[in-house]
């Protein structure tokens, strides 16, 4: 009797202990960081990436009046009003105030320069999107330029959650209307009684000269502003 109850016993504890092991295997996450799936993964957006720069390239092409320049980040732009007189660039740190027209790559407006309003930037302070960050610093003042960016440096595979869709090549024309020096940027002091330039070419700055002895009793010096000596 006792022979049977232990049997029965050993057989539950067996089929519970299966049981809990299949629960287990059917809740254990699939893992999707093999080396397998990064592959096609970067298979599959190197894809994306060439397609994409094919149509923007097939429009180039459509366009021989137009001249085109192509970026080392994987863009390109022409010139719609070019100022070649104001030579200066927005730097780090700088306020960039511009107008921006969205188009996707068929030529549709998505966002209208009325839709988005005056635009201002903090260069390299800010987050926005890649190919703007980059091309604005390319633009002189007064400047006019249409960038034709591809996804990945756009807004790529989520988009931008309202218009612009999965993977969209995108058609932005920037008119920089100025950029200014932040005023609430620290600056840099300059050393009192050092003019700024005073510093030979190896960067030292020149040592002043010995003044010559006198027998001329000097005055009783006078006391300077430590702001502006």
């Amino acid at each position: 009797m006792n022979y049977l109850k232990l049997s029965i016993y050993t057989l539950l504890f067996a089929v519970l202990l299966v049981s809990c092991k299949q629960h287990e295997d059917a809740r254990r996450p699939i893992s999707r960081s093999s080396g397998t799936f990064m592959k096609k993964s970067v298979d599959r957006n190197k894809k994306i990436i060439a397609n994409e720069e094919k149509v923007i390239k097939k429009i180039i092409k459509s366009n021989p009046k137009t001249k085109y320049f192509a970026t080392r980040k994987g863009y390109w732009f022409y010139y719609d009003e070019r100022n070649q007189t104001d030579l200066s660039t927005p730097k780090k740190g700088d306020i960039a105030y511009y107008n921006l027209e969205v188009k996707d790559i068929k030529g549709n407006v998505i966002y209208s320069e009325a839709d988005l309003g005056p635009q201002t930037y903090y260069v390299d302070k800010q987050d926005i999107m890649m190919g703007l960050r980059d091309g604005i610093k390319l633009m002189h003042k007064n400047e006019t330029v249409t960038f034709l960016f591809p996804s990945h440096i756009a807004y790529g595979y989520h988009g931008d959650n309202k218009k612009i869709g999965t993977n969209q090549s995108l058609i932005c024309t920037v008119t920089l209307r100025n950029f200014v020096p932040d005023p609430a940027a620290p600056k840099t002091a300059t050393p009192a009684g050092q003019p700024a330039a005073a510093q030979t070419a190896g960067g030292q700055a020149p040592k002043p000269a010995t003044p010559k002895p006198t027998a001329v009793k000097p005055a009783n010096p006078v006391k300077k502003d430590t702001i502006n000596p």
